[in-house]
Order: structure tokens, then C-alpha cells, then sequence
């Protein structure tokens, strides 16, 4: 582990120490480690136009808007290759919150966003996407004469 020194103004730092303590932190390393990681966890989700990852798309939307239920399930639909699971939740007789596990390329998963998230009566929502890598490895079951290979598919978390 490397040590290091930083200046900050005193105003700053206390509004640092202020979040630290809002957030349950017990020491500033771990603050400002986490503060790094998620910089340049979002510079990286910025830049990459060709990554993987997952995502969770959280939307809250007025499910009397004409045919907007209609259009939400669809794009899911459409976009069945990236959703992994819906959760529904009434809020109150007319509002629902949407919450949307994703897996897939970067780019798709925030054009599927950017699409549900403009749709008229959708009034709330946000993507929260963490870039992974995909691992493909050859897989196969049984004896050599009857048994069958295949690929495995899985996503490995970036940190």
C-alpha cells in the first residue's frame, strides 16, 4: 500500500469529514479510495464505447400515462438480450418504480436507458452501470464418446 500526502482546504475537508460521518465511513483512506475508484470507474464507462458490464436502470414513471406500461414492457422486449431481471414496486394508485438489472455492451445497455428514460411519463431515473470484462471458457461434460462441450460465459467485475 502506498502512502501519500495531500493538501486541502480546510472548508473542503470538512465537508469531506461531514460526508464521511453521514456515510458510516470510520477512517478518510477508505473515503477517499472510494471516491478514486468511483472516478475512475465512470471515466472509464465514459470513454468505452466497446466494454461490457452490468447495469441497473431505476425509473419511476406515472403508469396512467397512455399505453406507457405498454412501451416500457416492450423496449424490455426488445432488449431482451440485456435484461436480466425487473422488479415492480406501487408507489401510490398511479406511480410505479422500476428497477431494471442489465448485463451486456456498455453502449446498448445506455441506448436501452437513454430510450426508456425518454419516454413521456417516465419522471424520474437513473443509470448506475459498473464496466466488467467477459471471460469465455470451453466447458465439457462426460466421457469422451458421449459427453458434449459448450462455452461458459461469465462477467468478471473490474475494480
Amino acid at each position: 500500500m502506498t502512502r501519500v500526502t495531500v493538501s486541502i482546504e480546510d472548508d473542503l475537508m470538512e465537508a469531506f469529514d461531514a460526508f464521511l460521518e453521514h456515510r458510516g465511513y470510520t477512517n478518510r483512506s477508505e473515503g477517499f479510495r472510494d471516491l478514486i475508484r468511483e472516478k475512475l470507474q465512470n471515466t472509464k464507462l465514459d470513454e468505452d464505447t466497446c466494454g461490457v458490464g452490468i447495469a441497473v436502470l431505476n425509473y419511476v414513471y406515472d403508469h396512467e400515462e397512455r399505453m406507457l406500461a405498454s412501451r416500457l414492457m416492450s423496449a424490455q422486449h426488445e432488449h431482451h438480450d440485456l435484461t436480466v431481471s425487473t422488479v415492480h414496486f406501487h408507489i401510490d394508485h398511479d406511480t410505479c418504480l422500476e428497477s431494471v438489472t442489465l448485463r451486456g455492451k456498455l453502449a446498448d445497455i445506455r441506448r436501452f436507458a437513454d430510450q426508456v428514460l425518454a419516454q413521456p411519463g417516465v419522471r424520474h431515473g437513473q443509470l448506475y452501470s459498473v464496466p466488467g470484462e467477459l471471460h469465455v471458457e470451453a466447458h465439457h461434460h462426460g466421457d469422451d464418446d458421449h459427453g458434449h462441450a459448450h462455452r461458459h460465459e461469465h462477467l468478471k467485475i473490474t475494480t
